[in-house]
């Protein structure tokens, strides 16, 4: 048992940020099926694609803050961390768009094999577009925004 708690001690912080980001991840899925699903594609690969995005950066920013890196900053300083992760995360969005425009828009209706649903094959580009967000999301989390002092 001690090992298996010193195991979790020594990786907590990379066990944390798979935890919650892949909370954030089926939350950020979630929406996008579920604007899908009510309003359509081109809702869901558009604003709503961007309206989930802003939901899951400030849940990610939160559990981030308090669950993952156990940021201690205030005033000031927990004003400048706010602004960069904002600032990154829209970075991701901007990549998170970007591959979801070229995935369903420009490669869907030309890529030569039928696709049985539009919406099906537009999930598929969600999931491609996370796992690129989520790498990048903890790059700028562990090297810009929640370093250690």
């Amino acid at each position: 048992m001690e090992k298996i708690k010193a195991w979790i001690l020594k990786y907590y912080e990379g066990l944390a940020y798979l935890f919650f980001g892949g909370l954030a991840t089926l939350l950020n899925l979630v929406l996008f099926a579920a604007f899908q699903a009510l309003l359509g594609t081109d809702f869901a690969t558009g604003i709503g694609n961007i309206l989930d995005n802003v939901i899951c950066i400030l849940f990610a920013y939160w559990t981030n803050r308090v669950f993952v890196f156990r940021s201690k900053n205030t005033g000031w300083a927990a004003v400048v961390e706010f602004g960069q992760f904002i600032s990154c995360r829209l970075i991701t969005l901007v990549m998170d768009q970007c591959i979801i425009w070229l995935g369903v828009n420009l490669l869907g209706p030309h890529i030569g094999f039928a696709v049985a649903h539009v919406e099906l094959w537009a999930m598929g580009v969600k999931f491609f577009s996370q796992a690129i967000v989520i790498l990048s999301n903890y790059v700028f989390s562990k090297v810009l925004i929640f370093k250690k002092k």
